[in-house]
This record gives C-alpha cells, sequence and structure tokens, in this order.
C-alpha cells in the first residue's frame, strides 16, 4: 500500500481548516497555514490546486482569502484524496476508475491477488467515499473533549 503524500495530508488538513470556519466568510492563507502548521508558500499552491479541483473558492481584497466551494459535508475524504493520488486501489486492475491489467498478470479473473485487492480498494472507497470533511471535524472535535476529560480526571501525587 501506497502512503498519503504530504500534498494529500497537507490539503485534507487545510480543508478541515477551511471547514471549522464555513459559512463565516474568507478564510486568510496564513490563518490556515498557522493553524495547522504548512508551510505558507506550499499551502498557496495547494489552496489553488484545490481551487481547481472544484473544492474552494477565494475572494479577492481587503476581506479576501479561501472558502469552501460547498458545505463540508458535501465533500467527502475519498474526493479529496482522488483528486491528488489518483485512484484509490492498490493495483490498477483493482481500480473502478483507472483499470489496467497487470503486465504479469495470467488470468485476470481467476487472480488472486486481484480479488483481495478489490477488497481492500472496496473496504478503503468505504469508509473514504462516506467520511466527509465534517464528519473528521466532528471526530477530531469528539476526541479533543475525551482527551481534555481524561486529562481533567488524572490525579498527580
Amino acid at each position: 500500500m501506497r502512503n498519503l503524500s504530504k500534498k494529500t495530508q497537507y490539503s485534507l488538513r487545510a480543508l478541515y481548516a477551511l471547514g471549522r470556519h464555513y459559512g463565516n466568510g474568507p478564510v486568510l492563507i496564513a490563518k490556515i497555514a498557522q493553524e495547522e502548521v504548512i508551510p505558507l508558500e506550499f499551502l498557496e499552491k495547494l489552496l489553488l490546486d484545490l481551487k481547481n479541483a472544484g473544492f474552494l473558492d477565494s475572494r479577492k481584497g481587503r476581506r479576501g482569502g479561501y472558502l469552501l466551494a460547498r458545505s463540508p459535508e458535501q465533500i467527502t475524504v475519498g474526493a479529496v484524496i482522488r483528486s491528488i493520488e489518483g485512484p484509490l486501489a492498490p493495483l490498477p486492475c483493482a481500480s473502478e476508475t483507472a483499470f489496467r491489467k497487470c503486465d504479469e498478470c495470467v488470468d485476470i479473473a481467476t487472480c488472486g491477488t486481484r480479488i483481495v485487492m478489490r477488497q481492500v480498494r472496496d473496504a478503503i472507497a468505504g469508509i473514504l467515499d462516506n467520511t466527509s470533511i465534517a464528519d473528521v471535524i466532528r471526530r477530531v472535535e469528539g476526541a479533543r473533549e475525551q482527551a481534555s476529560e481524561a486529562e481533567s480526571l488524572m490525579y498527580y501525587i
């Protein structure tokens, strides 16, 4: 399995930041960079790529910045990852959108590796395509609350 690139990781973090500010108008690039600890120069390119992919809008001027093009409930983690990384499948023969027979494959219909990798692809897609930016934001907030509660219950001697 391949790892998510820094570009994808930072892009998701930028979308989470913009999701937290959704409905409050544009957010300055510097604010996103500070909140998510993303290098500013790198973030500028990422936001432009996310805008070109249809996830963001931008406003120029004194009250300008970036904002989500759709609500955080309508943007899935799977859509973002696909737009940056390409297909989710670990092998081209397991892909729904970019299918290609593997060079070393003898019989695609009975290839055990393909059968298993399609299951892996389906499981990954099932999670990522059913998880929105808003879902992630809620999960992070819940984790922070739990961590805060656990910290308040700590007894120090």
